[in-house]
């Protein structure tokens, strides 16, 4: 694409060298908390047999999609925060880009599927297991990540087209559409406008399909109050919480011109490490039955 840039500085989140090194602390313990975390759920969901109803298979490929996630943006700023010249070359920048939309948008789409699941649960209980058949979720699972590579791919095809050709400074800690498109050395009007009805229409999408499934599931149990509908709720409350962390940055950052307002580092924080660190902690310390197969498994390991 005719590109003299051969490589991005990256700013990071801080120049001050004492907050880099508290910031390094953090993130390692939160990245390392995420792996762990979600390995666990996914030893658990595997090892217990009670676990296989489709909830589970579900979160289990959370779980998987939150390990990639955060992979592919935490390892990258822990090391550049130990390092004085935080630099990524292009092709590097790009491939991050790409996998970053793949499996943000993966998981865009499987919370919108976890949100399907638990309206059938709760408001067609009788035609649950025909409804949520493990076919069925291999189908929903698998159109999930199509879907992401099919978004990612796009982005990234509008990305790469750009000629960049003079300023390489990226204010962020990572490589993502908005700061890398606003140093094409060209006019980006038509390019960001597409790109934000891309992410974010899909963002906004996924949210209202959301708060709808949440909704037809507060009219049920308001009607029902069984005793099997209130642990659900419990459910849903949690996944409505790691939903909100997760969608609202997305919009407010993809559902407008790039160019339009200053680097939104900060609020990147929020769905590229404090998501995944959320979803381990929401779906185990909430769920007595990921709970017990969890004490089950250490007792199993420990003789």
């Amino acid at each position: 694409n005719f590109s003299q840039v051969t490589e991005f500085i990256l700013l990071g989140l801080s120049d001050a060298r004492e907050l880099q090194i508290l910031f390094f602390a953090f993130f390692f313990l939160a990245y390392a908390m995420v792996l762990l975390g979600n390995i666990l759920i996914i030893v658990t969901v595997k090892a217990d047999p009670k676990l296989s109803s489709p909830m589970y298979f579900l979160l289990c490929n959370l779980s998987f999609i939150d390990i990639c996630c955060t992979s592919v943006t935490s390892p990258r700023m822990l090391v550049d925060l130990l390092s004085q010249r935080k630099t990524i070359a292009f092709e590097d920048c790009i491939a991050q880009l790409f996998f970053l939309h793949f499996v943000g948008a993966t998981e865009m789409f499987l919370l919108t599927v976890m949100a399907y699941d638990r309206y059938t649960a709760i408001c067609k209980p009788l035609h649950y297991t025909a409804i949520m058949s493990r076919q069925v979720c291999w189908v929903l699972v698998s159109t999930c990540w199509a879907g992401g590579f099919l978004h990612s791919i796009v982005q990234t095809l509008l990305t790469i087209q750009l000629p960049f050709c003079g300023p390489n400074t990226i204010d962020n800690y990572f490589c993502d559409v908005p700061p890398v498109i606003r140093l094409a050395c060209t006019d980006i009007h038509i390019t960001e406008w597409l790109m934000a009805s891309n992410s974010g229409l899909i963002s906004l999408g996924c949210f209202l399909v959301l708060v709808t499934s949440y909704t037809f599931i507060l009219v049920t149990v308001r009607v029902r109050f069984t005793e099997g509908h209130w642990k659900a709720l419990s459910t849903c409350a949690s996944h409505v919480m790691v939903v909100t962390l997760f969608f609202v940055p997305c919009i407010f950052i993809y559902l407008r011109p790039f160019s339009s307002f200053s680097s939104d580092k900060h609020i990147c924080v929020i769905y590229t490490v404090f998501c995944p660190v959320m979803n381990p902690l929401i779906y185990t310390l909430r769920n007595n039955e990921v709970k017990a197969s969890m004490w089950k498994l250490w007792q199993r390991c420990r003789f």
